[in-house]
């Protein structure tokens, strides 16, 4: 197995992440105000530069040691007072700046986070583990209708989503730079943030605080959808796993059940209950797999299965010592589960 997955692949541009490229209300502003920055930087490097340049024209191309005898100028007292005047126009005209800076900054985060006050938002909760992420979908009025997945975040396009971060080992950072700005996530002290998508897509998301070993591969796929397309999404992803159809997906199913799957997973519709690992219950429907790490297929899986520190050296996830015959089976009830 251990050519099938030998390297990671990479993201197309289209799937890369970018906070130039906003999607979502939050990340608008955030780009607005990294453009306000960069421009009036590039305008007082321009300046800087020029200034510079002056000086060095106005004190000629001569080096001081081709003219020993001729003694160092003396400025005069105009030139003493124009020099004053000068550097204090510079130092008044900095603290202007930084002083309107810090106001913008204030009132753009005002805006980012203004969605809090919105009433009726979509409510997730996101638990960061590693290196995966559990994403909880939740109904105040009906906590039954708690669906769970793993790695992949959907929501509706325009619609407020409240989310709810937590962690259950070391300090994560959720984000999804297309859509909003980072939030950590630390344990023992949930906190809350907001977004909201503005234009369908999928985009990249990414822990940003080091978390260990495989923090660089805890990725998440984040779909914005059509208020119709995502209601019909978590309708599907609500409902239990389907069940085997084929003699193969009935003895993958007995293989998931009697091995070391049944201690980690969960898939519901059968006794599998446990939440140590990634829910699998609608697994098949996933592009990605291993927290973004590769696609979703049936050649990845099955190297996946067989010795997943091949691929994530240091991941939680155990080899599994099956037979080829028991790793076919497994992989065909896996990849049934859509």
């Amino acid at each position: 197995m251990k050519e099938i997955v030998s390297i990671f692949p990479i993201f197309s541009a289209t799937e890369m992440q970018s906070a130039l490229d906003p999607a979502g209300t939050q990340a608008s502003e955030i780009s607005s105000l990294w453009w306000l920055y960069f421009w009036i930087l590039i305008a007082i490097f321009t300046l800087v530069l020029i200034c510079i340049c002056i000086a060095v024209l106005r004190a000629g191309w001569k080096p001081r040691e081709s003219r020993p005898n001729e003694p160092p100028p003396q400025p005069s007292a105009a030139t003493d007072r124009r020099i004053f005047a000068i550097v204090s126009t510079c130092v008044v005209a900095t603290v202007l700046i930084l002083f309107a800076l810090l106001f913008i900054d204030i009132f753009a985060s005002r805006s980012v986070y203004a969605l809090s006050s919105e009433p009726h938002p979509l409510s997730l909760k996101i638990i960061g583990h590693q290196w995966w992420w559990e994403v909880q979908y939740q109904d105040p009025d009906q906590p039954s209708n708690t669906m769970t997945t793993a790695n992949e975040i959907h929501v509706p396009v325009g619609k407020v989503v409240r989310l709810e971060l937590t962690s259950t080992d070391v300090i994560h950072s959720f984000w999804v730079p297309n859509i909003s700005g980072k939030k950590d996530l630390i344990p023992g002290y949930p906190t809350k943030t907001w977004l909201k998508a503005d234009k369908a897509g999928s985009f990249r998301g990414q822990c940003a605080e080091f978390c260990g070993h495989q923090h660089a591969h805890m990725r998440l796929e984040f779909v914005a959808e059509s208020h119709s397309d995502f209601d019909k999404w978590l309708a599907q992803a609500r409902q239990n796993a389907r069940p085997p159809s084929t003699p193969s997906q009935q003895r993958g199913q007995h293989v998931f059940l009697s091995n070391q799957c049944i201690m980690c997973h969960n898939i519901e519709g059968t006794p599998a209950r446990a939440t140590t690992g990634p829910d699998l219950t609608h697994f098949a429907s996933r592009t990605m797999m291993a927290a973004g790490s590769f696609p979703n297929t049936r050649g990845y899986l099955a190297g996946w299965i067989a010795n997943p520190q091949n691929i994530k050296p240091a991941v939680k996830m155990p080899p599994n010592a099956l037979s080829s015959d028991d790793l076919n089976a497994l992989v065909d009830y896996l990849e049934s589960l859509k």
